[in-house]
C-alpha cells in the first residue's frame, strides 16, 4: 500500500506540529501520542494513515467504532473511543485501548464486563460549565475518579477534556491548566494516573504546553467530514 499522497503529507505536518510544540515545552515528543480521530471516514481513510504509520485511530460512535473494527484488520491498529458512554452501547466498546469520556461508574462496571483484560479510562471532566456536553464538574472530579478505580478492572488512566470552541487556540489555555491541575489532585489522592487527552486540531500546539498527552486531531488529517 502506498504512503504517499496528501492524506500522508496532513498526517507528516501534524506530528510535526507536535513534535514542535513537545520541544518548545521542554518535553520529549515521544510522550505526546496522537490519536488520529476517523469519525465518519471511510476505513480506506483509515487504512492510508496506518499504512504512513499511524495505529492509534479515535471514533465518537460506538457503532461506528464496532463496524470499523469488524471490517479491518491492521496489525498494531488501536482504538480509542472518545464519545460519550451509553449504557445500551456498552457491548460496542470491548477492546478499545482507551475510553477517552467516561463520566459515570455504571458506565464503567458494565464496560469492565467486557474487558477480560482490565479497561483504561480517562475521566470526562466539565472544564467550561457546558451542560449540553456531559462530564464531571471539576469539584467532583477527585471523588468521582476515586469511585472509579474501585471497580474491579477499571484502571484510571487521567483525565479527558472538551473547551469550548474559540476563535484564538490560546484562550483554550485556561481550560487545558485546570485539567491538568486537576490531574495533580487525582494523584495527590493516590491514584496512579498521568494521562491528559487534550487538544484537537486547532489547539493541539496550546494543549501540549500544558501536559497533553494524548491529542485528538481529525480534520488536520482526514479533511472535512463527509456529511
Amino acid at each position: 500500500m502506498s504512503v504517499g499522497g496528501p492524506l500522508a503529507t496532513r498526517l507528516a505536518a501534524v506530528r510535526a506540529r507536535l513534535d514542535e510544540a513537545a520541544r518548545a515545552a521542554g518535553r520529549d515528543p515521544a510522550s505526546v501520542q496522537l490519536v488520529a480521530v476517523s469519525k465518519r471516514h471511510p476505513a480506506s481513510a483509515i487504512e492510508m494513515a496506518w499504512a504512513a504509520g499511524q495505529r492509534h485511530f479515535g471514533e465518537n460512535y460506538a457503532q461506528e467504532l464496532r463496524d470499523k473494527r469488524e471490517g479491518l484488520s491492521l496489525e498494531g491498529l488501536c482504538w480509542h473511543y472518545i464519545g460519550r458512554v451509553q449504557s445500551n452501547k456498552a457491548r460496542y466498546l470491548g477492546g478499545c485501548h482507551r475510553i477517552h469520556a467516561i463520566e459515570a461508574v455504571r458506565h464503567a462496571e458494565k464496560l469492565v464486563g467486557r474487558a477480560p483484560d482490565g479497561l483504561d479510562v480517562l475521566l470526562y471532566v466539565d472544564v467550561a460549565g457546558e451542560a449540553s456536553k456531559g462530564g464531571v464538574a471539576p469539584e467532583a472530579v477527585v471523588d468521582r475518579a476515586k469511585a472509579l478505580a474501585a471497580v474491579p478492572g477499571v484502571r484510571v488512566r487521567g483525565l479527558m477534556c472538551l473547551p469550548p470552541a474559540v476563535d484564538d487556540p490560546e484562550d483554550a489555555g485556561p481550560y487545558f491548566a485546570q485539567t491538568q491541575a486537576l490531574l495533580a489532585d487525582v494523584q495527590a489522592a493516590g491514584i496512579e494516573a498521568d494521562e491528559l487527552s487534550m487538544g484537537m486540531s486547532h489547539d493541539a500546539h496550546v494543549a501540549v504546553r500544558y501536559g497533553a498527552t494524548w491529542v485528538r486531531v481529525g480534520t488536520a488529517i482526514f479533511g472535512a467530514r463527509p456529511t
